[in-house]
């Protein structure tokens, strides 16, 4: 079972909370890809909101690809949120080994970000254009 809670004394709004708790259940696997989320009334009882608010929760989560609503199956995690968990844990990875080696090395975050960008716009892409596409 997840666990949610609203602060009522926080600058940001209940729907923007349960957003990001709710996003945050969804990218550690805490919610799964087929799950089914609370009923937006359910919801709204057990925290004390109003509906709405949980539905605009709802409806954000959906805009970010990281669930469906369905009006008979109720408002389900979808199997691509993980994938996009196991895509955002890959490139945390990546940036910390970065990190690491530019430690070593004495750089400062600012050179860092420099070379990153530096790199990435100098990069040859890996699938070059097809059908007299031109770049």
């Amino acid at each position: 079972m997840i666990t949610v809670a609203i602060d009522a004394a926080s600058p940001v709004p209940p729907f923007e909370q349960l957003r990001q708790q709710l996003e945050r259940h969804i990218r550690n696997g805490t919610l799964r890809a087929g799950e089914q989320l609370p009923t937006v009334r359910q919801l709204a009882r057990d925290l004390g909101l109003a509906k709405n608010t949980v539905a605009r929760g709802y409806q954000a989560l959906e805009r970010d690809g990281l669930v469906v609503g369905d009006r008979r199956r109720g408002t389900i995690v979808l199997e691509q949120a993980q994938q996009v968990s196991e895509h955002d844990d890959a490139i945390a990875s990546a940036a910390h080994r970065y990190l690491s080696a530019l430690e070593e090395l004495g750089v400062s975050i600012d050179d860092a970000i420099d070379a990153v960008r530096t790199a990435f716009t100098q990069r040859t892409p890996l699938n070059p254009p097809t059908h007299g596409d031109t770049q």
